[in-house]
């Protein structure tokens, strides 16, 4: 598999764990000019906006460390444009989540489902 094949492979794991624990997907690879958010989900009252980081070996540590500050201010520019796209209300409760998956020494896949994983980053705190 290429990159890309591999990394598909791991956002259809984890939308099936999404889906398997109770999340409806509403957009896989969400694209602006901005950037592109991996999936976009409804768990519960919340709009989820997920991030999927995978790891096939302790190497580069763990998966959901992945996710600086840059990613999370790109995550939130193009959550800014999908709701604006899509009309979805300010009252609308938003969500940044991130669903880390490690594949150990054993070839054992681990999927972590990260809630809340960081706060919403305003344009105008950078």
């Amino acid at each position: 598999m290429n990159k890309r094949e591999t990394g598909q492979y791991y956002e259809n794991l984890a939308c099936e764990y999404l889906s398997e624990n109770g999340a409806k997907i509403v957009c896989r690879n969400f694209r602006s000019k901005k950037g592109e958010i991996d999936i976009i989900a409804r768990d519960g009252k919340y709009l989820t906006f997920v991030e999927v980081k995978y790891r096939t070996s302790a190497r580069f540590g763990e998966p959901e460390a992945a996710v600086d500050s840059r990613k999370q201010k790109t995550i939130c520019r193009v959550s800014d444009f999908y709701k604006i796209r899509f009309g979805i209300s300010e009252e609308c409760p938003i969500r940044y989540d991130v669903v880390a998956i490690k594949v150990d020494e054993t070839s054992a896949i681990h999927i972590r489902w990260h809630k809340n994983a960081f706060s919403y980053i305003p344009y105008n705190a950078w």
